[in-house]
């Protein structure tokens, strides 16, 4: 038990004295540690400080918690906005970034058509549906190097609105 408060006391006094100096804002620690159990815990050491972020980081790390508080919209986090829950799509689109670039930068293909199917766009609004893909290409594939998460969220705000 002594050494547990003898601990306790060592992270109040050391987490005072490693907080940065000057102007850290909530931003720089969200950038850091994000969000989680580990930022519920470890908040009242000061949420700039080096401790804080070790502590912060290496909780969420071991207990795993942050996918749930992003999802749920708890420990801290914000639930997205645009969250598609098609495990499928994000599965296709990974396996299939090249092949349905090309085939959206043309507005036709057979990726677009699993893409429809995979996304329950009805057979009537296929054709709506590759058009607005077509015309929002360079939104969807940003970059060249553009992630597959990232080609899933930006056809989620392209696709058309049934």
């Amino acid at each position: 038990m002594k050494r547990i408060a003898m601990y306790g006391l060592a992270v109040a006094f050391f987490g005072g004295m490693l907080a940065a100096p000057g102007s850290a804002s909530a931003q720089s620690y969200n950038e850091n540690t994000g969000c989680g159990l580990g930022n519920m815990l470890f908040k009242n050491i000061g949420q700039d400080s080096i401790l804080f972020q070790i502590l912060a980081v290496t909780t969420n790390s071991i207990v795993g918690n942050q996918t749930f508080g992003i999802s749920s919209g708890t420990l801290g986090c914000s639930k997205p906005a645009k969250i598609v829950f098609n495990e499928k799509v994000h599965t296709f689109v990974a396996a299939n970034m090249d092949e349905l670039a090309k085939d959206m930068a043309m507005g036709q293909g057979e990726t677009l058509d699993t893409l429809a199917e995979l996304m329950a766009i009805p057979t009537e609004k296929k054709g709506e549906f590759y058009a607005a893909l077509q015309t929002n290409f360079k939104t969807i594939y940003a970059s060249e190097g553009v992630q597959a998460a990232d080609v899933v969220d930006a056809l989620a705000a392209a696709a058309p609105k049934s």
